[in-house]
């Protein structure tokens, strides 16, 4: 089959044809980093993680953008009440954040942007705005006029003749299917602090809204492949991005949209609005391991709710243990055993119903049921004494080619996420000259086992 995901633009699945032979864009909306991720919004990451894994299964190279949003009125506000300085509030979080996604063997992505950092690029695009006549400007700040664009609510499906005249609405996050003016920069005021920067058009801040669109440009270009993110974020967030990205570039913005569904406890969104929720950090402490954790968020379709139990999360940390036994049984097999084609028919079955699962939206429920009906038939060899070195490795293969989608075994031979953010923490410090923190930095990353060299062409990390 071939490989097709379910586009939230179109409401359908559509075949998956990338812009670039062999090459896929990829944006995933990250943390807004005012507190700790919780199980719910790593569900979403890990999602992203899949999708990027059996991209490269597949063949393709994958250019990954995961955005920190490090500027919002929540970030303001919490950052305010604990007395600290913006950076000083947002980097214990980002910190935490990379900690957590290495935890849970989640690949690195090519390139980790913080809005604080991409001001110019956000500054440019509302310069275009204004100059398309698009924007407007109040006294509170710089607004986009969504009637000024065709095609607003096409993701949302919201007919925005229901808006009201002349709405508009400064607030990042507002009431859902409610088309307003939305704020592309808002102009300083006493609420705000030391919080602000410079522009042409006034000091201030940007919207949030405006930070993806500029960061997911600037990376990957007018025009990529996919989008992803929660399904909460379809209005107004990314709604707001096509209409900021395709009012300036008159091109269509992004080809594929994949939206996760919710995380439920007891039937209710877990969120930190409704305090319900668990960090990885509260169910780690309670004596689970990080690949159970993994393995309950990639258990269904990411279209699908997810219920969250420490039952299930039970369910989950035995269904690891199967997996990872199989796997190390089978590599400690030294017999002579002659190979069996029945070996070689289940092997070949199960890799089929692997991919054909995955291909199909990626069904995870669907493969997953494959590899374990295979790991079933594997252990009746073993125990039954058919297995010998020779089959053995063939099924170390399928093993180790499922788990390159999967990540439940080991962790991949590549620069941890954590260290990747150092390094692009301290390139941003070499360019402002503040040595001081670059050294830190070095010292940060040397302290985690790996060495980084300068040179002209950005920076490289490598393996003590």
């Amino acid at each position: 089959m071939p490989l097709q995901f379910y586009n939230t633009l179109s409401r359908k699945k559509e075949l998956f044809k990338p812009l670039h032979k062999g090459l896929v864009h990829m944006y995933n909306c990250g943390p807004t980093v005012y507190n700790f991720a919780h199980v719910g919004n790593f569900r979403s990451y890990v999602c992203a993680d899949i999708l990027k894994r059996y991209l490269i299964y597949k063949g393709y190279k994958v250019m990954q953008v995961i955005n920190i949003t490090d500027i919002d009125d929540k970030i303001i506000r919490d950052s305010q009440k604990e007395h600290l300085s913006l950076k000083e509030f947002t980097e214990q979080y980002a910190k935490a954040f990379f900690d957590d996604i290495k935890t849970l063997n989640i690949l690195a992505a090519e390139h980790y942007p913080k809005a604080t950092e991409h001001m110019n690029e956000m500054v440019a695009l509302i310069h275009q705005l204004l100059n398309k006549g698009i924007a407007y400007t109040t006294e509170e700040g710089i607004y986009f006029n969504i009637a000024k664009f065709q095609h607003y609510g096409k993701l949302a499906k919201i007919d925005v003749t229901q808006a009201k005249k002349a709405s508009r609405v400064a607030a990042d996050e507002y009431e859902k299917e409610n088309a307003r003016d939305f704020a592309l920069w808002k102009f300083w005021d006493e609420k705000d602090g030391p919080i602000f920067w410079e522009t042409p058009f006034g000091k201030g801040r940007p919207g949030w809204h405006i930070e993806c669109s500029a960061m997911s440009m600037k990376y990957l270009g007018e025009q990529f492949d996919i989008h992803t993110g929660g399904i909460d974020l379809i209005f107004p967030h990314h709604e707001n991005e096509i209409a900021q990205a395709e009012a300036v570039t008159e091109k269509k913005f992004v080809n594929y949209w994949l939206h996760n569904d919710y995380i439920l406890v007891d039937g209710k969104k877990m969120s930190k609005s409704l305090g319900n929720f668990y960090t990885l950090r509260d169910v780690l402490a309670k004596g689970y391991k990080p690949m159970a954790i993994r393995y309950l968020l990639l258990s269904s379709n990411y279209r699908q709710q997810l219920n969250f139990t420490f039952q299930g999360l039970d369910a989950a940390a035995s269904a690891v243990q199967r997996y990872q036994d199989c796997y190390e049984r089978v590599k400690r097999i030294t017999s002579d055993i002659p190979s069996s084609k029945e070996i070689d028919v289940l092997l070949v079955e199960a890799q089929q119903k692997f991919e054909t699962a995955m291909d199909d939206d990626l069904e995870t429920a669907t493969a997953l049921s494959a590899v374990f009906s295979c790991i079933h038939e594997i252990n009746k060899c073993i125990e039954e004494s058919k297995l010998g070195k020779s089959d053995a490795k063939k099924v170390q293969v399928f093993f180790e080619s499922v788990d390159a989608v999967l990540g439940l075994l080991t962790k991949e031979e590549q620069i941890p996420a954590d260290v990747l953010y150092l390094g692009q923490q301290r390139e941003s410090a070499r360019k402002a000259k503040n040595w001081k923190d670059s050294d830190r930095l070095r010292d940060e990353i040397k302290a985690k086992g790996y060495s980084i060299d300068d040179s002209k062409n950005g920076f490289v990390i490598k393996k003590i």
